[in-house]
Order: C-alpha cells, then structure tokens, then sequence
C-alpha cells in the first residue's frame, strides 16, 4: 500500500484514545536484575490507565499472561479493560516499536509500522520491529496497517495536530537512523506520510544516559496547539545547563502559524540520578509524561522537584486528572514513562478489544 501526498494527518497524543499499548518485559531480557521492580511499575500504569480506557499489552508467554490477569483481577481492574497477546519481543518501549496513528481525508486511521533499529542499531530489536505486524496478525487493529521503511521512533516526533513538527536534529538527522536521506528528504517523507507542512527543528538539548539520540519527548512537549512544556536546568554548574538553555532560547524564538509565539511552560529539573551499580548518570525528566483520556501520568523519581512538575503540567492540562506515576525503576533502563507507552486513538483497536 502506498501513502497519497498531503492526504493524511498526524494525530496528537490528546485525540481521544481506544486505548493504550504495553509491551512486557521478558524475564530473561535486559530487565531482568529489576524484574519485579520494572513490573510493579508497570502494573500502576495498568491499573491507572484502565479507569480512563483499554490496556492492550504484549506478554513473552502464557505463564505471564495468567499471573498478570490473576494480578490485575485482584485489584479490582475489570477485565473488558485488557488485552493481553502473547507475542515475541526484545524489550519495552512500546513509544518506539509501536504504530503511529494518522488518518486520511475521510478521518479513517492508518497505523504506520515504521522500522525500528533499536536507536541506531545499539540494541536488538528484530522482534520489536516485527511486533505491530504480529499484532495484527493476531487480529488486535481495526485499521490498515502500513509498513514503512524509514527508520523512526514514536519517542522522536511531536506534533500540535495541526500540520506541525516538532523534533530534533539529533535524532532524526543521526546517521545511525537513515544515512542516505538528507534533512530535505526526511522532511518530504514526513510530509507525504504524516501530513506535516512544518517541522520545528532543535538543534540543541540532551540528557545524559538517554539511549536515543535526545527524543524529543524527553526535552519538550505539545501539551495543545499553542503550549509547549520542556525542560529547564537552573543550575549553571550542571553539565546540561548550557544545552538546555540554547533549547529554551530556540523555543522561545519558534512561532505558530499565526506568527504569536508558543506558551512555554518550564518543567523542573530534578536533582542528579545516578545508576546504584556503576555510578552513570540517568535521565529522569518530567517531560516524559503521558495523555490519555481525561487524564495525565506524570513521572516522578522521589525528587523535591516532582510536586512542582505537577504543578507545572496542571496548567498545561486544566481538564485533565494529573496521576503521578513513581519511575527511578524505569530510569535505571534509561527511558522513563512515556516511553514505555503508546496511546492507540479512537478506531484503531478492534471492535472485539473495545469497551462498548
């Protein structure tokens, strides 16, 4: 199947949801010395996210799959709410092995299955590449679903919605993503796939022990078409401060369509994290939050900084019920909650995986 110029939209992550993707950890995986830490993580997601809408979530065997309807039972969480599927993976981060939602003139969705290298060939990710097929195989989407050779992760692209990119230089122009294609191929290509007639580029920011080249969503979120929340480092003594104030200053220095600049909203910068093992720095971040239906999953790391994260994205999400969600386990694989995540829009899940 091929895509038609200009004809498709890439939706934002507050368009309403059918529900939220997971992929989890394999015992034997890289998560393995944290297992039940990284699962009880995981399991508060679960149980938060299917007050608000379905849980579909990718399990490595039978055994998981009934111990977690076991879990999930005695909690209280009804079982309309999930989907588990047995299916073959290498880790996580659904945020980057996941499908990326768009629709077509006629507003019906299209799941775009983009290659995934694991972040540039670092890490094995053959199976997570090959997991958004299986799933439909196994009958999960309601939707085409379109393979794609660019190499692009979910983690690495914001957009308001409305035509507008906003991403990095870093990752995307990496030459460990896609080497033959120049900044002007990229941006035709996500023109033609996404719909997108603007990107934003950031040429500066990065957080010390993130594994993707700077995601954008580790650095500066849309909150809506017009607001902006990113990370600020208010500590000229810490390594990142003169990066992240050059993104500040790009960010201040970018404007909408309408030529009025965005309403920027400063997230905190919590105190240095570091691996208990080796002693490296990890990168915890508050824009590594997640929307979904009527609410808001803020991650925090036991941090002073976290209750004026909150604050913070409580002006950017007014409607919405803020849900902090505890992650210093899910730095420790360098990736926080966003990353683990991947919201499915409305029209995407089958009808048989919907709570009517």
């Amino acid at each position: 199947m091929t895509l038609a110029t200009k004809t498709h939209r890439l939706l934002p992550e507050w368009h309403p949801q059918d529900g939220l993707q997971l992929t989890w950890p394999r015992p034997d995986g890289d998560w393995a010395p944290l297992l039940s830490r990284i699962e009880a993580t995981l399991e508060r997601i679960v149980i938060a996210v299917s007050r608000y809408q379905r849980v579909l979530i990718s399990v490595p065997d039978e055994a998981t799959r009934d111990r977690l309807a076991d879990t999930w039972r005695a909690c209280g969480v009804p079982e309309y709410q999930l989907l588990l599927i047995v299916a073959p993976t290498d880790d996580t981060w659904a945020r980057d092995h996941g499908p990326i939602t768009v629709v077509d003139k006629d507003n019906r969705p299209l799941l775009l299955d983009y290659t995934f290298t694991g972040w540039g060939g670092k890490f094995p990710a053959e199976r997570d590449n090959q997991l958004t097929q299986w799933l439909a195989d196994a009958g999960v989407w309601a939707c085409p679903v379109v393979s794609r050779n660019l190499i692009l992760e979910g983690g690495g692209i914001e957009t308001d919605g409305e035509g507008t990119l906003l991403t990095t230089e870093a990752c995307l122009l990496n030459p460990n993503r896609n080497p033959s294609l120049s900044q002007a191929d990229i941006e035709a290509m996500l023109a033609e796939d996404l719909g997108v007639d603007r990107v934003l580029w950031l040429t500066h920011g990065h957080l010390e022990g993130d594994d993707t080249d700077s995601h954008i969503d580790t650095l500066a979120r849309f909150c809506n078409p017009t607001t902006i929340a990113y990370i600020r480092c208010d500590d000229p003594t810490d390594p990142h401060y003169p990066a992240l104030t050059a993104m500040e200053d790009e960010l201040k220095a970018f404007r909408q369509r309408n030529g009025e600049p965005y309403r920027l909203i400063p997230l905190p910068w919590p105190q240095a994290c570091f691996d208990p093992d080796d002693g490296h720095r990890l990168p915890a971040t508050y824009a590594n939050f997640l929307i979904i239906n009527d609410a808001v999953l803020v991650p925090t790391y036991g941090d002073p900084a976290d209750v004026i994260a909150l604050q913070a994205l409580a002006l950017a999400f007014p409607e919405h019920t803020l849900i902090p969600i505890e992650c210093t386990s899910v730095i420790r694989q360098h990736g926080s909650l966003h990353c683990l995540t991947m919201q499915l829009p409305k029209g995407t899940l089958a009808p048989a995986c919907i709570n009517s």
